[in-house]
């Protein structure tokens, strides 16, 4: 179908990466690294379409000695594709404390990243997207049942990044985020399903001592514990030039926006500003794993949306 997982040109960091299901079977990218994917036919394509160019890092910290970060992606490998599927980004974070949250996260992963592929062609994003985490609940939490985990809890955070014209859907479940990053300043498009943004949504805690708190981790949602699970989605129109992080909480709870947006906004491959992002975080504390995925938007191809289908703009 695509180029699932497609990671040319990596560069190691040293000290391990998320887990990918698919790259060390579909590429040469050592374990342990960053890594970049272009779409090998953009170059080629006479019409402006849409083009994503695709950077990832993680690292164990200064205290973990495993991983329960996961990564995956989905990059098409013709124009065809780039049009009835898109690009898919995702990112997951197992849940820390729990018996196996490595395997919960790459199983939410894998679930994700291999649906999409096989999804039908055209199938609105906004649908599509939420569908597709609900099956990875439902993956992980019959994983959790197999005679092999008996007793043996598990449970993932998620983040997934539709792509396709100039339209981008985000769905998440936990505290894992995805931010917006456009003329160097920095949106969170995802809000985290933790007891301490509840309580500040109503008012209990404000977003200063968020940071302090000693529940700021517990989560409200995640994959995995129940049979069934309701993720947030949204959608926006992306611009050429935008650039979409997802990140796990061993980055974003250690930077500002501010910071995040300066690194993210650079003139760089969109490999190195995932390894920048993760070294900074690192730098501050590093007692987390700590995964970013960078999707850069070098061109879109601009429709017009009619009860929810896209159509071509008139030249």
């Amino acid at each position: 179908m695509g180029g699932t997982s497609f990671r040319p040109g990596s560069e190691g960091l040293g000290r391990g990466s998320a887990q990918s299901p698919f790259s060390s079977a579909e590429s040469d990218t050592p374990k342990g690294s960053t890594a970049t994917a272009h779409s090998p036919w953009f170059h080629f394509s006479a019409a402006r379409m849409l083009d994503v160019q695709f950077g990832e890092a993680s690292d164990f910290g200064k205290v973990r000695t495993n991983n329960e970060d996961a990564v995956g992606s989905y990059i098409p490998a013709s124009r065809q594709l780039a049009r009835s599927h898109g690009f898919l980004g995702v990112v997951a974070d197992g849940v820390g404390g729990l018996d196996l949250g490595e395997v919960a996260s790459s199983t939410a992963i894998s679930v994700i990243v291999e649906e999409f592929a096989k999804a039908q062609s055209g199938a609105m994003l906004i649908g599509l997207l939420p569908r597709l985490v609900q099956r990875a609940n439902s993956a992980v939490h019959e994983s959790s049942l197999a005679p092999e985990h008996s007793g043996r809890k598990m449970a993932t955070t998620v983040v997934a990044c539709a792509l396709r014209y100039d339209q981008a859907v985000v769905s998440h479940v936990g505290d894992s985020r995805c931010y917006l990053i456009r003329n160097g300043r920095a949106r969170q498009v995802t809000q985290d399903h933790t007891l301490v943004n509840e309580q500040r949504k109503m008012g209990l805690i404000s977003a200063d001592e968020i940071a302090s708190s000693e529940a700021r981790h517990l989560l409200i949602r995640s994959l995995g514990p129940e049979m069934f699970v309701s993720p947030d989605t949204n959608a926006l129109t992306v611009l050429p030039g935008d650039v979409l992080v997802l990140s796990t909480d061993g980055l974003h709870d250690e930077m500002k926006e501010a910071e995040i947006a300066a690194i993210a906004s650079q003139k760089k491959d969109a490999g190195q500003i995932a390894r920048e992002l993760v070294a900074r975080a690192v730098e501050i504390d590093g007692g987390d794993n700590t995964t970013a995925q960078v999707l850069r938007v070098r061109s879109v191809e601009q429709v017009g949306m009619y009860r929810g289908r896209p159509y071509r703009l008139p030249a």
